[in-house]
């Protein structure tokens, strides 16, 4: 089971009423509500990064390396 971590936010007023709003709807607790939100925007970020990295490397500001020296250099050949 994964360790859970207390910690305090503050939200503008109307992202706290639409979230207590939600957790009712939904019968759900707000912090499980804000979890799963975080989830998929991280997995929005993962997208944006990656297109980022992909457009660096388009451009020549990036170099790819290969998976074989990353093993290498990581004892894992």
């Amino acid at each position: 089971m994964e360790k859970h971590y207390r910690i305090n936010i503050t939200l503008p007023g109307s992202i706290s009423e639409e979230l207590n709003h939600v957790a009712k709807e939904l019968n759900d607790k707000k912090s499980s509500i804000i979890v799963k939100a975080l989830e998929l925007y991280f997995d929005e970020l993962d997208i944006v990064i990656a297109e980022t990295r992909l457009k660096e490397l388009e451009e020549g500001n990036e170099e790819l390396v290969q998976a074989e020296e990353v093993w290498k250099d990581l004892g894992l050949d």
